[in-house]
C-alpha cells in the first residue's frame, strides 16, 4: 500500500510516503487497464479525490499524449497507480503490467509514482454506480474506470492522512 513508497523503481529504498510528499499539492490517480485508463485527481491539503476522466485509447502513444495533457493542466506533485493483487496478496494477471505502467509514468514525466492496493476497486465502483441509479452496464462502462481511480486515490489519501497523524 502507500506506505511502501515509490513504485517507480523497485530498486529504490522504501521511504515513508509522508516524508516524500508536501502538505499541499495535487495528485493524479490511475486505474490502468488494457482497454481503458481511469483517472482521478486529489488534493493533499483536503484529502479528497474526485473523478477526472477515462482515457479510451488502446494505443500507447495516444494514452500517454492524453496523460501528458492532463499532467500539464493539473500540475500534480505525484502520481498514484493502482496495483491489482488477489485477496491472498498473490500477483494478478495485470500486476506486472500496472507496475510497468507506473515505471513508464515516472520515466516520461519525472514525477514520483506511488503504488496503491486496488483490490476490489472495480467491484466497489460498480456498486457505487449501480447504487447511484446507473443500472445498465453500458451506462456504467464509460465512467467505471474513473470511479475506480477515484477510489484508489481516496484510499491512498486516507492512508496518507493516517500515516501523518
Amino acid at each position: 500500500m502507500p506506505d511502501a513508497a515509490a513504485a517507480a523503481s523497485p530498486a529504490q529504498p522504501l521511504l515513508p510516503v509522508c516524508s516524500t510528499l508536501p502538505a499541499r499539492g495535487t495528485l493524479l490517480g490511475f486505474d490502468f487497464g488494457l482497454a481503458r485508463i481511469g483517472m482521478a485527481t486529489g488534493e493533499l491539503e483536503t484529502g479528497q479525490a474526485n473523478v477526472l476522466t477515462t482515457v479510451h485509447d488502446e494505443s500507447s502513444t495516444a494514452r500517454f499524449q492524453a496523460i501528458a495533457a492532463l499532467i500539464a493542466e493539473w500540475r500534480p506533485v505525484a502520481l498514484v497507480v493502482g496495483i491489482p493483487t488477489h485477496l491472498d496478496n498473490s500477483a494478478h494477471a495485470l500486476t506486472a503490467r500496472c507496475r510497468r505502467f507506473a515505471n513508464q509514468l515516472h520515466g516520461r514525466f519525472g514525477l514520483p509514482v506511488f503504488p496503491c492496493d486496488e483490490r476490489l476497486s472495480s467491484v466497489a465502483a460498480e456498486a457505487e454506480l449501480s447504487g447511484a441509479g446507473m443500472k445498465h452496464w453500458r451506462e456504467r462502462k464509460s465512467v467505471l474506470d474513473a470511479v475506480a481511480a477515484r477510489l484508489i486515490l481516496q484510499t491512498f489519501l486516507d492512508d496518507l492522512r493516517h500515516d501523518r497523524t
